[in-house]
């Protein structure tokens, strides 16, 4: 799993019939504490993430073992919100909301 930044929404009017009803985002990766990374996914979201939100990424085969996503063609599926990282009794990461 890895951390990303949802910065926006992907439209796709035609989309494979195993993802029909999904919303795609496009996430940029980043570092525990937010800062970002130069690499960008379009993201399958099964959690109802937002604009700005710190977000879990499972990507490759184990995108694919979800209950929505199980040997369908996904790549990258957001699988949690991140409120908090704390390593060492610090806090890298706080949710704002």
């Amino acid at each position: 799993m890895n951390f990303g930044i949802v910065l926006g929404t992907i439209v796709s009017t035609q989309k494979n019939d195993g993802i029909q009803g999904k919303r795609y985002l496009l996430v940029q990766s980043c570092q525990p504490n937010g800062d970002l990374l130069n690499e960008f996914h379009v993201a399958i979201d099964l959690v109802g993430s937002g604009h700005d939100e710190m977000v879990l990424l499972s990507q490759g085969s184990s995108a694919r073992q979800t209950q929505d996503t199980y040997q369908k063609a996904v790549d990258c599926v957001i699988i949690g919100i991140v409120d908090l990282v704390e390593r060492n009794n610090q806090f890298l990461y706080r949710k704002n909301k």
